[in-house]
């Protein structure tokens, strides 16, 4: 029967001391070791099928090395992926598990993942929404390390990371001025959230930076859908004086003023040309020409997340931070030049 590993051995085959094994090793301690001896041990543990005990670690100082993400319906969408995927991805790093529940918008279902959370011993608890929006967050957690992700809170205690929903409306309209449009519309959300706001006060930005305005007969508010986008790009280019360059609130909304520019007889981008926010890949890619659109950083925001997490872990008195996540531009082909 093969003999399990030890610190020890590696020590040994290393040539170095079981204390600078164990702090090369340490995810908290590792900055204390030149950074070519922590390569060359952490080879030699490779080699040698070392793996550290994270239980007997974890009884050392008081912690499971676990975090729990709680969302509201994150994993039955589209962005489920990449956020999930970000915060999974330091926390493997870091040498924690992360365990992800989703409460459907079921408050009691929430209260109950969250105690159950607790029961797992786990270090701190990552608070997600679907979207940005203001949330009061649930007095179950309550002194336990919490982290807002994509969406804040009136309690100043508490970290949080949103998209830059001001950049994302003023990278948009840059684009489209850059073109060389100076007829442009919106079509925002009608829902009273962050979001909404955010991008259009960067959408206005970005026009006024340029010596352009957004009147009101320019700006249309309609339910975020396919069907909301479509009834709003209706009103817009059935205007004697239309624009030009739409900026639609979400991809969605994008999906649907390409169909009522196509009913109406015009040609995406030569009559019409299109921007959206979210970059659906199954939208902006699945439409012809593809689209357009202000990437939402999913990725990075559970990312920054669980490392914002980590540190307030390691030390308490880490100041707490809100985060705006920028949003890049993706560009397809969707945008051209006004015809004249």
């Amino acid at each position: 029967m093969a003999t399990k590993v030890n610190i020890r051995d590696v020590a040994k085959a290393a040539g170095v001391s079981v204390t600078t094994v164990s702090h090369a090793l340490s995810e908290t301690h590792s900055s204390r070791v030149n950074a070519r001896t922590v390569e060359h041990i952490k080879a030699v543990a490779g080699d040698l099928g070392y793996a550290p005990n994270r239980l007997a670690s974890g009884l050392r100082n008081q912690r499971s090395q676990i975090l729990g993400l709680v969302s509201d319906e994150i994993t039955t969408t589209p962005f489920a992926g990449a956020m999930i995927q970000g915060a999974q991805d330091a926390a493997s790093e870091h040498g924690h598990l992360l365990m992800v529940v989703n409460s459907g918008l079921d408050n009691e279902l929430e209260k109950h993942e969250i105690r159950a959370l607790k029961q797992h011993q786990v270090d701190g608890i990552i608070y997600a929404r679907m979207y940005n929006q203001l949330v009061s967050v649930p007095e179950e957690l309550q002194g336990m390390p919490t982290i807002v992700l994509d969406a804040t809170t009136d309690n100043p205690e508490l970290s949080s990371v949103v998209p830059d929903e001001f950049g994302a409306g003023e990278s948009a309209a840059g684009l489209l001025v850059e073109a060389g449009h100076r007829r442009i519309g919106m079509i925002n959300n009608e829902d009273d959230i962050p979001a909404a706001h955010g991008r259009l006060a960067g959408f206005r930005a970005g026009l006024e930076r340029h010596g352009l305005g957004l009147g009101p007969g320019q700006l249309v508010s309609a339910h975020p859908s396919t069907a909301g986008g479509r009834e709003a790009a209706f009103r817009l280019l059935s205007r004697a004086d239309r624009p030009t360059a739409l900026f639609c609130f979400n991809d969605q909304m994008a999906m649907g003023a390409y169909q009522a520019a196509g009913h109406l007889g015009l040609t995406i981008p030569a009559d019409l040309s299109v921007v959206g926010v979210d970059n659906l890949e199954l939208i902006a890619d699945g439409l012809w020409p593809g689209l357009s659109t202000v990437a939402l950083p999913h990725y990075e925001m559970g990312r920054w997340a669980v490392l914002q997490l980590l540190a307030e872990l390691e030390n308490p008195e880490t100041p707490r931070a809100h985060e705006s996540s920028s949003c890049p531009l993706v560009v397809r082909d969707s945008v051209a030049p006004p015809r004249g």
